[in-house]
């Protein structure tokens, strides 16, 4: 049992879990270039017409020695039970913020769910290559709006546009994502222009020892 983790990805619909699990998917083996392109959770002929995600589904994946199990969870307030039923089962999260719109609707509804069942999560905020992308602004969201104390875990290096990695603020290493599908990382110093901000914003508490605190990643 200390080598197996089930954990969920939830949020507002659109926001990108189902391309969140394929990358995770994918990044642990179990998917070959071809599959990269679709949509591999959302096996269902209405799933993939509409392009949304109606029942949950889990895969079973490995990563350093630990079996993870991971679930793809509905973003649509229709079927938020299936998010209701995964969430008895889970030892964490990934809550998918968008870098545009931010906290929502439905992000108000599984957070409340997840307090319910005590189950601990990271924010990962999606989309910081769409145009008006501000994590800084989604950070203060989770902050203002759920009543988390977010820590930022990474900055980005560049926004919209020019939007080309991330800073990892455990590491103080510059991360570049290359190759079709980002799947070849590439780790450099953090660039001269964002070491400073780098160096002021690291996480200063664990955010598994402090209540009601979200991890926030890029």
């Amino acid at each position: 049992m200390n080598h197996i983790r089930n954990f969920s990805i939830i949020a507002h619909i659109d926001h990108g879990k189902s391309t969140l699990a394929d990358r995770l998917i994918q990044r642990c083996g179990g998917l070959e270039e071809r599959q990269m392109e679709a949509q591999v959770l959302d096996s269902m002929d209405i799933e993939k017409e509409r392009g949304i995600t109606i029942t949950s589904a889990a895969v079973t994946i490995e990563w350093k020695n630990t079996l993870i199990q991971l679930i793809d969870t509905p973003g649509h307030v229709d079927f938020t039970i299936e998010v209701e039923r995964s969430l008895r089962v889970l030892d964490g999260a990934v809550l998918v913020l968008c870098g545009v719109s931010g906290v929502q609707s439905q992000s108000f509804t599984v957070d409340r769910q997840m307090r319910r069942y005590g189950v601990p999560c990271l924010a990962f905020i999606n989309k910081l290559d769409r145009s008006g992308a501000n994590p800084f602004k989604v950070k203060e969201q989770l902050k203002a709006k759920l009543g988390h104390n977010p820590v930022l875990m990474q900055i980005p290096i560049g926004l919209e546009d020019d939007f080309g990695g991330l800073v990892d603020l455990i590491k103080m290493k510059a991360m570049y994502f290359d190759g079709r599908n980002g799947e070849h990382i590439r780790e450099e110093e953090i660039p001269a222009n964002l070491l400073e901000q780098a160096k002021e914003s690291p996480p200063r508490q664990d955010p598994r020892r402090a209540p009601h605190q979200r991890a926030v990643w890029g």
